[in-house]
């Protein structure tokens, strides 16, 4: 995955082989996500890139990420319990998704009218990080580890794959990461744990 901000708006977010190339969706949605970047960093917040792709920041906290696919760009916010969503303009990642935290754009014309939307939703997510408020979490029997949590808000793909799992495969992962002492080695744990997800495979099978 790139580590460089600029090479996601120029070349892509390094986790595929369409990298690079002109089938890449960050090279089909070029205009939109420059616009979209513009609209998160006129919004006084600092950029930087985690799992691969530009996500941004205010007083510490994790507020917004980019994602580009065929056919829409995505804004997902991290505290989606918090989000009010007065134009009713969020949606949810996927059907195992709990809570709409995702605004979806799919065309230009769509981007000009949801810009002030955007503008006025980061606002509300910065109050919210000020103020240090978090949205509850669902309850489980097993903690999620919050870098988990994270990985999956910024992943709608890798959250329904998780999802899709059997409750012993999901406790078993939650176990497995949630079990190492340091963030970083958590982080670490669920990027090589990524394809075995997808696979629909426990963390410890073959």
């Amino acid at each position: 995955m790139i580590t460089d901000i600029e090479d996601y708006f120029t070349k892509g977010c390094g986790r595929c082989d369409r990298f690079d190339t002109p089938a890449c969706s960050t090279q089909i949605w070029s205009s939109a996500l420059l616009r979209l970047r513009n609209l998160c960093l006129s919004a006084g917040l600092s950029e930087h890139v985690k799992w691969g792709h530009p996500c941004y920041m205010h007083a510490g906290r994790n507020l917004a990420i980019i994602g580009a696919f065929r056919d829409n760009i995505r804004l997902t916010f991290f505290q989606r319990g918090l989000m009010k969503d007065p134009e009713g303009v969020l949606e949810r990642q996927g059907p195992n998704s709990a809570t709409p935290d995702v605004i979806r754009i799919t065309d230009a014309v769509q981007l000009d009218v949801l810009e002030p939307v955007i503008l006025a939703y980061l606002e509300e997510a910065k109050g919210y990080a000020d103020a240090g408020l978090k949205a509850p979490k669902v309850q489980t029997d097993t903690p999620v580890p919050d870098e988990l949590t994270d990985a999956l808000d910024a992943d709608p793909e890798l959250a329904d794959a998780f999802a899709a799992l059997t409750p012993g495969r999901r406790k078993g992962y939650l176990l497995h990461i949630g079990g190492a002492k340091q963030s970083a080695t958590r982080t670490a744990r669920i990027e090589k744990l990524r394809p075995r997800i997808f696979a629909g495979k426990g963390y410890n099978e073959r």
